[in-house]
C-alpha cells in the first residue's frame, strides 16, 4: 500500500531556507539534518519503499486557489494563517500501515536545534483507485 509521509515544520524556518537564510540554525544543524533525511532516502530505496521524496520551497513562494460563489481567487501562501507549513514529503509504498508509521517515527527524531519547534508528521494511505467509477 503506498503512505504519503508529510513534513511539517515552522513557517518562518522553511522561507529562510528557501532564501539561503538558515535562521536559528548552524550549518553544522543543516548539515545534521540532512544527513538524517538522507539515510532514510537511502534506507527506503535500498528496501524498494520508496516511490518518491521531496522538500518543498518556502511558503511565501506557494499560491493558494480558494473558490467561492464559482470564481476562484489565488492568493499568496499555501494555507489559512498558520505557524506549521507542510515542509517536505515521502511517497512510499509499504506492505503494512505500521511500517510507514516506522518511517514517519524515524524522520521524526531528525536532529534540530534546541531552540527550534521540530513540527510534526502526518501518515495518509493513498487511494489506491477511484472512490467512484467515472
Amino acid at each position: 500500500m503506498r503512505y504519503m509521509i508529510m513534513v511539517y515544520g515552522p513557517r518562518e524556518d522553511l522561507d529562510a531556507f528557501s532564501s539561503g537564510d538558515f535562521g536559528e540554525w548552524s550549518q553544522e544543524d543543516v548539515a545534521a539534518m540532512m544527513s538524517h533525511m538522507d539515510a532514510i532516502n537511502d534506507e527506503l530505496a535500498d528496501r524498494g519503499e520508496l516511490v518518491d521524496a521531496a522538500g518543498l520551497a518556502g511558503p511565501s513562494q506557494a499560491k493558494a486557489i480558494h473558490v467561492s460563489k464559482g470564481q476562484a481567487t489565488v492568493t499568496d501562501g499555501p494555507y489559512l494563517e498558520s505557524k506549521e507549513v507542510m515542509a517536505g514529503y515521502w511517497i512510499v509504498n509499504t506492505e503494512t500501515a505500521e511500517r510507514a508509521v516506522e518511517i514517519a517515527e524515524r524522520a521524526a527524531l531528525s536532529p534540530v536545534p534546541d531552540n527550534v519547534d521540530p513540527g510534526g508528521i502526518d501518515v495518509w494511505p493513498l487511494m489506491e483507485e477511484a472512490p467512484v467509477e467515472l
